[in-house]
């Protein structure tokens, strides 16, 4: 048996594992109000995934979120060249991130809720949470490049666009790969919980709210199971490109 097959297997049987610890809990509760068993969720997931309000829903908020994600995974990585090339500028962003970083989410949409429009507020959100993330992680690979390597370059004179593919990237990629693993579920995250405090029309964080609101558990649970299922799509698909054609990565 392949590595692959038998990590698969693996992955399957720890979430065949929770799974059954759910429904044994879910039973135990015995009322669907407090707790739904994984049976109901799905089928909750199934019919709201049968209406087009619901992809349209779903739509409207990826929208929202993944522009903020990639807008801020963008100036991110520029963010990181600046800092690098320059001290001045890697003295004057560096106390911003740090700042960033250790400020409470809900703060940050409370004061984005004052200044910006409700619809703006997760777009915002979720490239407030990524951007320091990329930047600190693409930093970091900077510093890591071979100076020998750099410096043989420059000896052969080689193109600026060639030295970025054959020295640069292979050194900034896994630390790349491993900014947006983490930025993408903390973007993600950040940029519904905007949602659920600012309730946008068509958002997933206004459905999750009215469910709560509502006491419909049921849908609550269906709604969350989305955002991850779409936060585990999102992730493989953007890790893919940036591991390129050959899969490969650190």
């Amino acid at each position: 048996m392949s590595p692959a097959v038998r990590k698969l297997f693996r992955t399957l049987a720890v979430l065949l594992f929770w799974l059954l610890v759910w429904q044994f809990a879910a039973l135990r509760v015995g009322q669907e109000l407090l707790l739904p068993s994984p049976v109901q969720v799905a089928r909750a997931l199934y019919a709201l995934s049968r209406t087009a309000e619901f992809w349209l829903t779903v739509g409207q908020s990826l929208l929202r979120v993944l522009s903020g994600i990639v807008l801020a995974a963008l100036f991110g990585v520029l963010l990181a060249f600046l800092t690098h090339k320059s001290p001045l500028a890697s003295a004057l962003f560096s106390p911003l991130m740090t700042l960033v970083k250790s400020t409470p989410v809900a703060s940050f949409i409370i004061l984005a809720l004052v200044w910006l429009g409700r619809g703006a507020v997760p777009l915002f959100i979720a490239a407030l949470m990524v951007l320091p993330v990329v930047w600190s992680n693409m930093s970091a690979g900077l510093r890591g490049i071979d100076p020998q390597l750099l410096e043989l370059s420059r000896v052969y004179r080689l193109p600026k666009a060639r030295v970025l593919r054959r020295v640069v990237w292979p050194s900034v990629r896994p630390h790349l790969r491993s900014a947006l693993r983490s930025a993408l579920g903390l973007g993600w995250k950040a940029g519904i919980a905007a949602e659920v405090l600012t309730v946008p029309p068509y958002s997933i964080g206004k459905r999750i709210f009215e469910a709560k609101l509502y006491l419909e558990t049921t849908e609550l649970f269906a709604w969350t199971a989305a955002v991850i299922l779409l936060s585990l799509t999102i992730e493989r698909l953007l890790l893919r490109a940036v591991d390129g054609k050959d899969g490969t990565h650190a």
